[in-house]
Formats: C-alpha cells, structure tokens, sequence
C-alpha cells in the first residue's frame, strides 16, 4: 500500500457514520450485510448510507457483491490487512523482531 492509498482510508474512516458501518462489517464477518440492514441498524437514511458506502468500497476496506436488487457489503479483510502492515512496515526503528509477532497475526508480507 502506497501512503496516497492509506490517507485515503484514513479519510474515509474518519466519519463517524462511515467508522461505524466499517466496524458493523467487521462484526458482520463473512456474512456482510445489505445496505438496507446497515441503514437500519444504524438508523440512517438509505440514500445517506449509499453514499458513505461508496467512499468505503472506494478506499478497499469494503467489497460489495450484487443480490438480485439489493447489494450485499463485507469488510475487505486484505485491504484491512494491507493497512495494518502500511503502518507497522518501518516499526520499531528497524528493529523488526520487535513487531514481528503481530505482523505474523496479520499475515503481513516483508
């Protein structure tokens, strides 16, 4: 991940409506959830909750996947992934060994 592409996500999850729909994704797991649950869960306007989707999928930190006339949103779990290691790939001072046990969780690539 490249720094544009990270600021990018970190703009989009800086709104609070959008940082709560991203976090009902991630709850959600590989399930997802239609935009219509999301809007209801969260009681928020559906044509509101469309737009902050959008910037979301957008950013790579949620795919969508079509279901007849609805569309059904999950966590893009490598975007989020890809993320974690942009920010901990110079941890440490060069002292990787430090972080290396939570970026083997995350599955990071050197």
């Amino acid at each position: 991940m490249d720094k544009i592409t990270a600021i990018d996500a970190f703009a989009a999850l800086a709104q609070p409506t959008r940082l709560d729909v991203f976090r009902l994704l991630i709850k959600a797991g590989h399930e997802g959830c239609t935009a219509g649950q999301i809007s209801e869960r969260l009681n928020i306007r559906q044509n509101t909750m469309s737009t902050n989707l959008k910037i979301l999928a957008r950013t790579n930190l949620v795919t969508n996947q079509r279901e007849g006339r609805s569309i059904r949103y999950f966590a893009n779990y490598q975007g989020i992934r890809e993320l974690i290691c942009f920010l901990m790939e110079d941890c440490c001072d060069g002292n990787r060994e430090i972080c290396q046990p939570i970026l083997d969780e995350i599955i990071c690539t050197p």
